[in-house]
């Protein structure tokens, strides 16, 4: 025989029992969220988390430049950009006191134009472009062979992601280590729009 209440009382069930699972997703939802923007507040896991050699030797964690604004580049001795080097340096002693870094990265990976070791791009650039923004050892940025930086950086959402082009492709971050916008290599560091930017990020404090 069928019992109403019975089957009221099942049906009351069933909707406390779906209330609560709502409640539970929406909680770990609101959870996730909030660890989300924690992770983001405390500064997260950026391109910068990662210890690289520096010309000269010495290893240099670049997460020490966190809080600066960074341009990574990579550069070349004998390419027909290479005279970007003097743009580079300019744009570094302008506002490195305002917190800007540049951030060199030879790679011989278009046209063999950077064959020498760290010893020879380190003399090349400090006696023919006075060179004093850091410089790093050669990497690779394309290929097989990319450097864990450039894997992360070529795999950024468009339009930032994709592969280098040629040397002296050019990647700005934020104070934070964020990638926030491309420069393809035959733009000059001089140009307006780079150098607009740069301003807009340092005056963001």
């Amino acid at each position: 025989m069928h019992h109403p209440r019975a089957g009221r009382g099942s049906a009351r069930a069933r909707s406390a029992l779906l209330l609560m699972l709502f409640g539970l997703i929406a909680a770990a939802a609101t959870h996730g969220a909030a660890d989300a923007r924690a992770a983001e507040a405390a500064g997260g896991t950026t391109v910068l988390d990662r210890t690289m050699k520096r010309l000269d030797g010495s290893e240099q964690n670049l997460a020490d430049y966190k809080g600066k604004v960074v341009l990574v580049v990579n550069v070349a001795s004998k390419c027909g950009l290479t005279p970007q080097y003097d743009g580079l340096e300019a744009l570094y002693r302008r506002y490195k006191d305002k917190g800007f870094v540049v951030l060199g990265f030879p790679a011989n990976d278009f046209a063999s134009q950077e064959p020498g070791t760290d010893k020879d791009i380190a003399e090349f650039c400090r006696s023919t472009y006075g060179v004093e923004f850091p410089m790093f050892s050669k990497i690779t940025v394309k290929g097989a062979g990319m450097h864990p930086l450039y894997q992360e950086l070529t795999s950024q959402p468009p339009p930032i992601g994709g592969e280098v082009k040629w040397n002296f492709q050019k990647y700005l971050l934020d104070r934070s280590g964020k990638v926030v916008a491309k420069f393809e290599p035959q733009v000059n560091p001089e140009d307006p729009s780079l150098v607009q930017r740069v301003e807009q990020l340092l005056s963001q404090g």
